[in-house]
């Protein structure tokens, strides 16, 4: 049940948030200052971190994608309009 809320949580946080927390937690991993248990703590927060920052960037570049297709798009009709 825990897992769940700091799932919801993470799934809350912006990418600039996710990545600041995920450096922090790979800080203090690297350097050793955590116990082992809440390493291990850690590791799997920051896994739920990674997750949430490769979903909020595929959905930025299916936007772009869309964005991109929609201006495509746009300029097809106006050489259509152009050359009438």
């Amino acid at each position: 049940m825990a897992d769940k809320k700091q799932d919801n949580s993470i799934g809350k946080l912006s990418f600039e948030e996710a990545i600041k927390e995920l450096t922090d937690i790979v800080g203090k991993i690297e350097q050793g200052r955590i116990p082992l248990q809440d390493s291990l703590q850690q590791y799997e927060r920051g896994m739920g971190l990674i997750k949430q920052c490769r979903t909020i960037l595929k959905k930025a570049e299916e936007r772009i994608e869309k964005i991109t297709k929609e201006e495509e798009s746009e300029e097809g009709s106006r050489k259509e309009d152009s050359s009438d």
